[in-house]
């Protein structure tokens, strides 16, 4: 065995009149967005929830327009210098799409005791209002900001249960009726009803999500209580502790709904010019320890960072005795293909590297469908990543060790600290000593060096946020998520579609 430590430079990202800089708000205040060219002024908007809900909202993105200030002049937690300085967009405050949810509707359905039908119930009631408006076509919205209380974030997710109440609601059938082909005769329309709630998983943003794929509906869901908690909360030390945020949240929201609307923020400032990412999704459609069916999706990024998502089928995926997940020759064949067309769609000609990324080992028969898949149009090459917690590495100064630190084993195999101390914040993120990513080439051929560096790049494309650098690359942080899209009915239908569909 043959180690080596050294230090991969922090990954610069390109942002207008291709400047680069390694922190994205440095990048955005001083030069703007990558694509300032392709979106800029007016964009309309769409709200949707109670009314005060609404009206919350909209004076929210009013005041993101102005500079939101950092306090203590927090490096981690820079100023934001408003939404039109910072990305050049502007919302239309005169022509905002607003829809009415009425609280006693929502104060109803959070009363049932049946998860499955308050959560079906809740995501119904704001997604029939967002489809009756897009079918009229009345005036058109690029994104909706679906404003929700508390309430149906804490009692909206899986195996939440509501307080004990007179005013409970029970509403539901039993277990051995919810797939029932025999339903009442008395009672047949209703009973039908109530079994579509059992096709979805309990999970409110997943399920509202699912359901707006159908459309194509771009949305960002925001909690009532994120955005003004001054007026909710009566807690003046909670209160001032929330404000420490302010500035990030303003960042955060502004680049997502940059993005959403079709901005790139920023891309790869070093970019290997074709060259894509492939992150593989696997989500099984019963938590039954014995239960193989599994569904497939893989999150494709291009060599600009922005990405797509293709779903791939059903099948028998999961194996219980390694609780690992692996395709079919057939299936692996199909996804690649789907992945590799879409790019040369995109850029005019197939990858010359096609990166696959996943937690686990790739077995043979899988591989062959990758690599029958890509034969004479890419090279293939399969890296395993996981976090790995096998041992710690420590120095004698203040902080832990620098973030981008690599120990290499051998050709083939090395650890990745994509967390830790970082001189631009002159600080660390998060508490604890960090454990390192463990980074493997797995199938294929490449320089373990160069699989690193673009491990650590990719840990800054996550364009829901406005943050220095995630801890997971971007390929395998957003896995667990888009399964749990893909898998919250029965019968989700979604083309390939941009990813900020999904986030």
């Amino acid at each position: 065995m043959t180690t080596d430590l050294f230090h991969i430079e922090e990954p610069k990202l390109t942002f207008g009149y291709k400047q680069k800089m390694i922190d994205p708000r440095d990048g955005i205040t001083l030069f703007g967005p990558n694509s300032n060219h392709k979106i800029s002024g007016k964009i309309n908007i769409g709200v949707i929830g109670t009314e005060i809900s609404r009206e919350r909202m909209i004076s929210y993105l009013q005041k993101i327009h102005k500079p939101v200030e950092s306090l203590d002049n927090d490096k981690a937690r820079p100023m934001f210098p408003g939404l039109e300085a910072a990305y050049g967009i502007n919302i239309n405050f005169e022509n905002i799409a607003s829809i009415n949810v009425p609280t006693e509707d929502i104060e109803e359905f959070l009363h049932y005791t049946d998860s499955h039908q308050r959560v079906h119930n809740l995501t119904n009631l704001f997604a029939d209002k967002i489809f009756n408006y897009v079918r009229r076509e009345e005036n058109p919205v690029t994104i909706w900001f679906i404003v929700i209380p508390k309430e149906i974030y804490l009692y909206g997710r899986p195996n939440s249960r509501i307080p004990s109440s007179d005013e409970n609601i029970k509403i539901g059938l039993k277990k051995n009726e919810r797939n029932s082909q025999q339903v009442s005769l008395f009672f047949q329309d209703e009973n039908k009803k109530l079994q579509e709630a059992y096709k979805y998983q309990v999970n409110f943003h997943n399920q509202l999500k699912a359901k707006l794929l159908q459309e194509k509906i771009i949305s960002q869901i925001i909690i009532e209580d994120k955005i003004a908690y001054e007026e909710i909360w009566d807690d003046e030390t909670k209160i001032d502790s929330e404000k420490k945020f302010d500035s990030a949240k303003a960042w955060n929201i502004s680049t997502t709904l940059y993005y959403k609307c079709g901005g790139l923020p920023w891309k790869l400032g070093d970019v290997r010019n074709g060259v894509c990412y492939l992150g593989l999704v696997f989500k099984r459609l019963n938590e039954d320890a014995n239960h193989k069916n599994a569904c497939c999706a893989a999150q494709m990024f291009l060599d600009s960072g922005d990405g797509m998502v293709f779903r791939g089928n059903v099948g028998p995926w999961f194996n219980p005795a390694k609780n690992e997940f692996h395709l079919s020759k057939d299936d692996a064949f199909e996804i690649i293909s789907q992945s590799l067309e879409a790019f040369k769609d995109y850029s005019g000609d197939y990858p010359k590297e096609v990166f696959i990324h996943a937690k686990t080992y790739f077995e043979n028969a899988e591989w062959k469908g990758f690599t029958d898949a890509t034969e004479g149009k890419s090279k293939i090459i399969g890296i395993r990543i996981r976090d790995d917690s096998a041992f710690k590495l420590h120095r004698n100064f203040s902080y832990c060790v620098p973030r981008g630190s690599v120990m290499s084993i051998n050709s083939d195999k090395a650890y990745v600290w994509t967390r830790g101390f970082i001189p631009r914040l002159q600080t660390q993120l998060g508490l604890e000593v960090p454990n390192p990513l463990s980074v493997e080439i797995t199938r294929g051929e490449s320089n373990i060096r160069d699989v690193c560096k673009d491990i650590l790049a990719l840990t800054k494309l996550n364009y829901n946020t406005c943050s220095y650098g995630d801890g997971i690359p971007v390929t395998l942080k957003f896995a667990e998520s888009i399964g749990e899209i893909l898998t919250a009915g029965k019968d989700v239908k979604s083309s390939v579609l941009p990813f900020k569909h999904y986030i």
